[in-house]
């Protein structure tokens, strides 16, 4: 998969939900977890996040929405609850992409939303656990993006198997078979 993401929280509180946020950004294969504004003690995840995400991951703390620091064209995508928000099935994730989470029993503040290139929601009655929405969106992001054998149009798995891409010669070989 090209590019890379990364994940994080704006004004989380609870080092349960981080850790599960981290956890999974971990597993999924984030390039960088972060946070924004944190009310939570970060030296007690360890008791929370049990693959120590925020140790083999590179983790960024922000104190302000105006101080959180992106890699250049990285896009930053907004996942809230909001009439003008793109739902989760329709939105082409950016190659390059920090998705930002809101805090528990909260939303995004307006400065973050202010920020975002894309603000998305997933499509459902209400709010789910910041954890749990986050893992939704990197499952997203890795079914869109990643190379995966066509669903079956029956119940199963795939009946045929992806293939194998086939590269042509090197560039410098092109080159000279051109000039020739």
């Amino acid at each position: 998969m090209r590019g890379y993401f990364g994940i994080g929280v704006e004004g989380i509180s609870k080092e349960g939900n981080f850790g599960a946020v981290a956890r999974t950004a971990h597993a999924f294969g984030a390039n960088f977890i972060f946070t924004v504004s944190e009310a939570i003690d970060l030296n007690s995840l360890n008791s929370v996040d049990t693959s120590s995400a925020y140790k083999n991951t590179p983790f960024y703390s922000f104190d302000s929405p105006e101080n959180l620091l992106l890699p250049k064209e990285c896009k930053l995508v907004g996942v809230e609850i909001t009439e003008d928000a793109i739902e989760l099935p329709s939105f082409h994730h950016p190659r390059c992409a920090a998705y930002i989470l809101g805090p528990e029993r909260g939303i995004l503040s307006d400065p973050v939303l202010d920020r975002c290139d894309y603000t998305i929601k997933i499509p459902m009655k209400f709010s789910i656990n910041v954890g749990l929405a986050g893992a939704v969106v990197m499952y997203d992001r890795l079914l869109s993006m990643g190379r995966f054998s066509p669903r079956p149009h029956r119940p199963g798995g795939p009946t045929t198997s992806l293939p194998t891409p086939v590269f042509g010669a090197p560039a410098w070989v092109r080159k000279k078979a051109k000039k020739t």
